[in-house]
């Protein structure tokens, strides 16, 4: 049992009503999962503000409340906390209630717009080679070693990271290795926990939403630099011109990467193949499984992560050389008579840019490339049009399709994609809102040795459409079809 003083320590605090001497059972910020003895936190969400649930989360057992605004009717016997910001509070509580389970592994926050989760998974899949055992928070799933847990965010709430750091030191880990969004900067879900290191990997066009301008979204990478301790390291990708931003206020031991400039880790492609890439990285040639200049990147931030974690530098490369590419990203399946189908979550402009660039180096050139491209519903509408715009440029054909539309028309996301493509380019581009028969269509289309591009959704099980999520597997459908057309 932990005593109220003890789990808001480094919380800013106003104003404290009642006595903090009571043993607290458990803390949460939902009024509907509170017990007996309960510390219930008033968060203010996009949708919700849970100051409305104050009295609710007291009649459910709750004996202490942390919030922003003391209510003004006050129950006796019941402590309230008056705090600067409940959301960061929460942060530092989670913190203290799992005994700063950050504090006992080495934590590694991988930050950016593209490539947090292959490069996080590929640590994880590293380090488990290397012998360790190791944690994994990303967008795909968490893992304690080989046990799965399913993952609903990006970054979870900070309960829910605490708990699952509390469990991977409680599985002897002593690495763990975690995707940290922009949103969870902003919502300071990763507030109080200590980072052993932080990479970043790029920054582009998206999450403008929910950050308003590309400017703030900046700021919200960059605070998670600003907020290292002195004895992490801060390692950031040169090549991308927002990289040494990131370094700029920050205490931790500087480090930098890059394929393009002069860095602390380098890299240089010497092959780019269906099946692999040779590259050059630190004078050493080393074959490894993913495709694309891209995926380059993602490889040489995990070595240089490793490296920085005093790891072997030939243990390192060799293992590297065995890793398979994650789910979702590039994943590519091949019909019996030749079609090439590549699934890829690719759903900013600059990643699937990067796709189709890549598909480009490695074709012949005889082939068609036909892409398959949609754009989530209840997100940022700017980058529709581009997305369209770039889908053409490198593709012989393109299909609009649904992503996830949400609570959006698919029809209206489909009318803003439309606004980015050419009258020439017009002529070659096909809408099609179901997604299931758009890639139908795709596939039909191509011929022997063409490659279609399915991208958006990569290792998603699911079609969110009207507040309903129902199953639906890229990858599990293409392989139906390529069935479909075999027989």
């Amino acid at each position: 049992m932990k005593l109220l003083s003890d789990i808001l320590y480094k919380t800013r605090l106003d104003e404290i009503v009642g006595s903090t001497h009571l043993a607290i059972s458990s803390v949460t910020f939902d009024s509907r999962q509170i017990k007996k003895d309960s510390l219930f936190i008033a968060t203010r969400g996009t949708t919700t503000d849970g100051h409305q649930y104050i009295d609710k989360a007291i009649e459910n057992g709750a004996v202490a409340i942390v919030c922003e605004e003391l209510p003004i009717q006050q129950k006796e016997n019941i402590t309230y906390i008056k705090v600067i910001d409940s959301s960061e509070a929460l942060g530092y509580i989670a913190c203290n209630f799992f005994d700063n389970p950050s504090e006992k592994i080495k934590l590694v926050g991988i930050t950016g717009t593209n490539g947090k989760t292959t490069t996080v998974t590929l640590l994880f899949n590293l380090f488990r080679g290397l012998g360790y055992n190791v944690g994994l928070l990303s967008t795909v799933e968490n893992k304690i070693n080989n046990t799965i847990i399913p993952s609903s965010h990006t970054t979870p709430d900070a309960l829910t990271l605490n708990e699952l750091l509390a469990q991977m030191v409680e599985k002897g880990c002593q690495y763990a290795f975690m995707e940290v969004s922009s949103h969870a900067i902003v919502q300071h879900r990763i507030a109080g926990i200590k980072f052993t290191g932080a990479a970043f990997s790029n920054i582009t066009h998206d999450h403008l939403d929910y950050h308003k301008t590309f400017d703030e979204y900046i700021k919200a990478k960059k605070r998670f630099f600003d907020d290292l301790q002195d004895d992490a390291f801060a390692l950031t990708n040169k090549d991308d011109r927002h990289g040494l931003v990131m370094l700029q206020n920050t205490k931790a031991k500087k480090y930098t990467y890059g394929l393009k400039s002069i860095a602390d880790y380098k890299c240089k492609v010497m092959e780019n193949h269906l099946n692999g890439l040779l590259l050059n990285i630190d004078n050493q040639e080393v074959w490894v499984k993913l495709i694309g200049s891209f995926n380059a990147y993602n490889v040489l931030v995990t070595y240089a992560v490793a490296i920085l974690l005093k790891q072997d530098r030939v243990q390192v490369l060799t293992t590297l050389s065995n890793l398979n590419s994650v789910e979702g990203r590039f994943q590519y399946v091949k019909s019996k008579s030749g079609i090439i189908a590549i699934v890829d979550y690719a759903h900013t402009p600059d990643a699937l840019k990067n796709v189709l660039e890549t598909i480009k180096d490695i074709r012949t050139g005889n082939e068609q490339v036909i892409s398959l491209v949609g754009c989530g519903g209840d997100r940022d509408a700017s980058k529709r049009p581009i997305m369209a715009q770039i889908a053409c440029e490198y593709s012989n054909k393109v299909i609009l399709t649904s992503d996830n539309p949400r609570s959006e028309n698919p029809e209206d996301i489909l009318n803003q994609m439309q606004v980015g493509i050419s009258p020439v380019d017009a002529k070659k581009t096909l809408r099609i809102s179901d997604r299931k028969e758009a890639i139908k269509t795709a596939c039909s289309f191509a011929k022997d040795g063409d490659i279609v591009l399915i991208a958006g959704k990569g290792h998603e099980k699911y079609q969110e459409i009207k507040g309903v999520k129902h199953h639906f597997d890229d990858f599990e459908i293409v392989k139906e079809v390529f069935e479909l057309l075999t027989n």
